[in-house]
């Protein structure tokens, strides 16, 4: 039996969760709501305020759906009572970003800028110019977005430039002239 899958998940106050036809889960907290369609093979309980995932059998798809549905649920869980935050950091000289209005607009060493809009789930932070933070309920759609503002000017591996995660390692090359 998957261990990931068979741990209860216990839901905090100030959280309702619903389960309707064809595991339609909706998840309501105090920083918002959020609907998943998952897997119809899995059996989804919520009693006494603790959500169970149990799986119709032992075939290979359902033990990997097992797992991965009670992660699921787990994540909407804490999405919607703490939420979900990315840390980008900007490298160079002359990069940096600034809010104006709903757009995250940065300059990265091109000819232009580059401007990225605020798409709804997700709120952007810039605390200050050589950092971006991004927030939201949904784990899936904060990592998509921040995947997607780190691939404006991905770091490189000689001077360090670009955007990377804060907690990210860039592994550093020597050069032509390093001996």
């Amino acid at each position: 039996m998957s261990r990931i899958g068979r741990a209860p998940i216990t839901i905090p106050a100030g959280v309702d969760v619903t389960v309707a036809e064809g595991n339609m889960v909706t998840v309501k907290g105090p920083k918002g709501t959020i609907t998943k369609n998952l897997c119809q093979a899995m059996t989804i309980e919520n009693k006494d305020g603790v959500l169970t995932v149990t799986r119709p059998n032992d075939e290979k798809e359902n033990r990997a759906l097992h797992g991965l549905t009670r992660t699921l649920l787990n994540n909407m869980v804490i999405g919607v009572t703490q939420g979900y935050s990315k840390t980008l950091e900007i490298n160079g000289v002359g990069y940096r970003a600034a809010k104006e209005g709903s757009n995250l607009v940065m300059n990265l060493g091109y000819s232009h800028q580059v401007i990225v809009p605020e798409i709804d789930g997700i709120t952007i932070d810039v605390p200050n110019p050589n950092s971006v933070v991004i927030n939201g309920i949904d784990k899936q759609l904060v990592g998509q977005f921040a995947a997607d503002v780190r691939e404006k000017r991905p770091p490189e591996p000689y001077k360090g430039k670009g955007i990377k995660y804060a907690d990210e390692v860039i592994r550093r090359k020597e050069g032509k002239t390093g001996k």
